[in-house]
């Protein structure tokens, strides 16, 4: 509330790494590990979510544009690789038409992962200036939230890079394939 954020519900979910924010409906969900815990990595991983609402409420950019491709993501995360292998797998023209439609739709989500990088970053230091601001947590605290908050933020680099490497072998394989 100090960010003048009054219409954001925050709600308990089950579950573990499932701490999330959902702008459509303006929740903030916490799971069981952090909704009860008064850990210093709970408090860190509740404040990095707060970190996403109060970019929801102030219109950052990056969010806007990672919540706009969330559905074109998740249907080229569940159609991209079916058409990938169908287009492996069969010769021909069409073949090589569903090939470059998975890999097209590959690269939708990884242009998604690539948008969620600033927007998760950006979360976390949010995060860190609200908890030290506020002096919800001491010096000491926050520097061993940042170190929380980075190894998590570290898994989104580690997906991208992973995802990126993909990306480069479907391209060699079409590409040879074509040759």
């Amino acid at each position: 509330m100090r960010r003048g954020i009054y219409d954001v519900r925050i709600e308990h979910i089950s579950g573990n790494l499932t701490d999330h924010y959902d702008p459509g409906r303006r929740v903030l969900r916490l799971s069981d590990g952090v909704y009860a815990s008064t850990s210093i990595a709970a408090v860190g991983v509740a404040a990095h979510e707060c970190g996403h609402a109060m970019q929801h409420a102030e219109g950052y950019t990056p969010l806007s544009i990672r919540t706009a491709l969330v559905p074109v993501a998740n249907f080229g995360a569940k159609i991209s690789w079916p058409l990938i292998l169908l287009g492996l797998i069969f010769g021909g023209s069409a073949s090589n038409i569903l090939l470059q439609a998975g890999i097209l739709l590959f690269c939708a989500v990884v242009l998604f992962q690539i948008v969620t990088l600033p927007v998760e970053f950006n979360a976390s230091s949010r995060a860190l200036r609200l908890l030290g601001d506020t002096g919800m947590l001491i010096p000491d605290e926050v520097k061993q939230t940042r170190k929380v908050l980075s190894a998590a933020a570290m898994t989104y680099v580690a997906s991208v890079a992973a995802s990126l490497l993909q990306l480069l072998r479907l391209l060699l394989l079409a590409n040879r394939r074509r040759n």
